[in-house]
């Protein structure tokens, strides 16, 4: 009878550090592994950014654990549709097409589009996009659609090369190897406080809207991370998290 007694004291407790360890899993935010300052592995190999900073804010403020699992761009959205992550909180632009998709929570950032070349660079937009020249963008990305549809429809001779990140395209830039490369404003901004590189500006592109995204179906959770994000866009914490990694205009 002890023995019985005993076996099921353990099962109970088993059950309970199962359920306990279950409760505690948490929160898997998918980022872009090179998309300084929004999400980026730092020196140290740890995730680092606004959006990693900003969703652990906003995990905690639910009373939940976060983790933040790299991830090729690309394929992110399918990553997240197939329960691999949780949550992509990582500078990603709401568009139609991606809405389709997955759900979004509130903007949280106004984003403008712009073409990055060498510091000494004599270049132009429109020598650019009419010059024959290469052009670098980051592939999935909604200013990569925009580009390969636009040069279609204008006949532009510009051509694209596809890089999985911006700072890629930004060293092609400094090798030589394209003569330009186009991104958001703020990694733009980043590269050119890091490297010998400026940006000539917006090139035709509507400005875009920032959102963190979650699967179709997960209402609860966007409801509790749209709570969160708004509680935090008007905490003291957001704009100390601005102002560390130089996103204010």
């Amino acid at each position: 009878m002890l023995r019985n007694s005993l076996i099921l004291l353990l099962c109970v407790v088993g059950l309970s550090f199962t359920a306990s360890a279950f409760a505690k899993k948490g929160l898997v935010n998918g980022i872009d592994a090179n998309y300084p300052p929004f999400a980026y592995i730092d020196k140290t190999g740890v995730p680092s950014g606004f959006d990693v900073e900003a969703m652990e804010w906003i995990a905690n403020e639910m009373g939940e654990e976060v983790t933040h699992q790299p991830i090729e761009w690309s394929g992110i959205i399918q990553s997240l549709m197939s329960n691999k992550i949780d949550i992509i909180a990582s500078g990603m632009s709401i568009t139609k097409e991606r809405a389709e998709k997955v759900s979004f929570t509130v903007p949280y950032w106004i984003v403008e589009n712009v073409i990055v070349v060498k510091s000494d660079s004599a270049l132009t937009v429109d020598e650019i996009l009419s010059g024959n020249k290469i052009l670098g963008v980051q592939q999935g990305t909604s200013e990569a659609k925009w580009l390969k549809a636009e040069k279609e429809k204008n006949g532009w001779d510009f051509t694209l090369r596809y890089y999985n990140s911006s700072p890629l395209a930004v060293e092609d830039i400094l090798n030589g190897r394209i003569a330009a490369a186009a991104m958001e404003n703020a990694p733009a901004k980043d590269a050119a406080s890091k490297k010998a590189v400026k940006s000539l500006g917006q090139f035709g592109m509507a400005t875009e809207e920032f959102g963190y995204a979650v699967r179709k179906g997960d209402t609860e959770l966007l409801s509790k991370v749209n709570a969160a994000l708004n509680k935090f866009k008007v905490s003291p914490n957001w704009d100390e998290l601005v102002k560390k990694y130089d996103l204010a205009k």
